[in-house]
């Protein structure tokens, strides 16, 4: 298994510190997460029944002809690739390393282009993979582009893949309103914006025949009963949405500025910061040993956001002292 970030109970171990004496800043899922309501009790006791209430509510939201509710895009990033026969698969990069891995893992040619070469790789593959915003550097492609090459690799029978994960905050970059043309597949999150990684709730939007298949591949139950209740809850709270948004721009914008006080000129979108750092485990330990857990890649770091201003307060310390001038590369 891959590596990713929230993965607190391996800090604990390797530093010997007690959860409560972490700041967890490895992912990039909203600290200030939806209130959880309370849920019917059958929706622990009944298996769950595709709900008509959930996937109008996130049509709505996502504003997507045709959904397929599934247990996290994780579901759909593993099931994909199987529907296809061998392909040769363009994976944005660096980005979200699960979509690669998944496509090889299932036999596929996978080839990992940088953003700025995407546009050349469109006529020499059957499947393109985009981050939009990307995880982790923040990289986005217009929609009229995104369009433009969906439209080419439906030409030839071949898939543009839109990872949305982090695209609430940004609804208007969306491309999800275009998914019944054959060829365009978005996938959505309801973990990040919402902070309910821990729900297990995500969504395919694509032409009705592909959903179908897919939805043949999971098999019943995918998604559980009270994620059910309370995905539609919080996909129906365009107050909280609404506020939420603002905060959450606000706060990456916040981010941003601390890292330049520290010199660092950081990219990403509201939900994390991201720089390039030529040793960035060793930056880690560094942070570590403060007690402020981050998410490091070969070629960079990315770090989520505090949950209150104490965490904020705490990270400003950890950066004091963990820079150095030969980290900022």
């Amino acid at each position: 298994m891959l590596e990713h970030g929230g993965n607190l109970h391996d800090a604990i171990r390797r530093y010997q510190r007690p959860r409560a004496d972490w700041l967890d800043l490895s992912t990039g899922i909203n600290p200030q997460p939806y209130p959880i309501p309370a849920i019917a009790s059958d929706a622990w006791h009944r298996l769950p029944e595709p709900s008509t209430a959930l996937l109008e509510a996130a049509q709505s939201y996502y504003d997507a002809p045709q959904l397929l509710p599934v247990a996290g895009t994780q579901a759909a990033i593993q099931g994909l690739p199987r529907l296809r026969s061998h392909s040769r698969v363009v994976v944005a990069a660096p980005s979200y390393a699960e979509h690669a891995f998944q496509w090889r893992q299932a036999g596929h040619e996978v080839i990992e282009v940088p953003y700025a070469q995407l546009a050349s790789a469109v006529d020499d593959c059957d499947v393109m993979l985009v981050c939009n915003p990307n995880n982790p550097t923040g990289e986005c492609v217009d929609a009229e582009v995104l369009l433009r090459w969906s439209a080419q690799l439906a030409a030839k029978g071949g898939w543009l893949i839109v990872d949305e994960a982090f695209g609430d905050i940004t609804p208007e970059a969306s491309v999800a309103a275009s998914t019944a043309q054959a060829g365009m597949i978005v996938l959505r999150s309801v973990g990040k914006f919402f902070g309910l990684a821990g729900l297990r709730l995500g969504f395919v939007a694509a032409h009705p025949e592909l959903l179908k298949e897919l939805a043949d591949l999971l098999g019943p139950w995918t998604v559980s009963g009270p994620a059910q209740q309370i995905g539609l809850i919080a996909l129906s709270d365009r107050a909280w949405q609404l506020a939420m948004r603002q905060q959450l721009k606000d706060s990456g914008q916040r981010l941003q500025r601390l890292l330049a006080t520290h010199g660092i000129a950081s990219t990403g979108c509201a939900l994390y910061q991201y720089w390039q750092h030529a040793r960035s485990a060793e930056f880690a330990e560094k942070m570590a040993a403060h007690g402020v857990w981050i998410r490091h890649f070969n070629h960079g770091v990315r770090l989520g956001l505090p949950a209150d201003e104490a965490g904020w307060q705490r990270l400003q310390q950890a950066l004091a002292t963990s820079i150095i001038s030969r980290d900022i590369e």
